[in-house]
């Protein structure tokens, strides 16, 4: 959105409000990541949980709801006891990795700009060493 755009430009529901809508939240785009680089698209929530340090189950499930009424995944349900619950990546949910890992390299490669960044109250990495992430 550029100086002297049409007002539709800006209104709530534009395109780019949207898209960061997906990152309003951490674990939108760390499902996404994690679904997409280590698991190939497919994993059971369990997989997930184990992949994701320092999510709740309930934030997975509550997450893993919101991405499946967004179009983001599909939830699978095998008839086995206890059911297997799969969840895996929509091709609307590929379209939305490449951006996720833009993102998510831009931050490996400056890791270093980031530690010089001053603390945000709600940061997790308070008072935490400061090294490179390797995620």
């Amino acid at each position: 959105m550029r100086a002297g755009t049409a007002d539709e430009d800006w209104r709530e529901d534009c395109a780019p409000r949207r898209v960061l809508e997906l990152f309003a939240t951490k674990w939108t785009s760390m499902v996404l990541h994690t679904l997409h680089a280590r698991h190939e698209g497919v994993a059971r929530s369990g997989v997930l949980h184990r992949s994701l340090p320092g999510i709740s189950k309930k934030m997975l499930t509550q997450t893993l709801r919101e991405m499946e009424g967004s179009g983001l995944l599909t939830r699978h349900v095998a008839g086995a006891v206890p059911p297997a619950v799969e969840y895996r990546l929509t091709s609307l949910g590929i379209r939305f990795v490449e951006p996720v890992e833009l993102l998510y390299r831009w931050g490996r490669d400056n890791a270093d700009a980031l530690n010089q960044m001053g603390e945000r109250a709600t940061s997790r990495r308070r008072g935490a060493d400061r090294a490179e992430d390797r995620s």
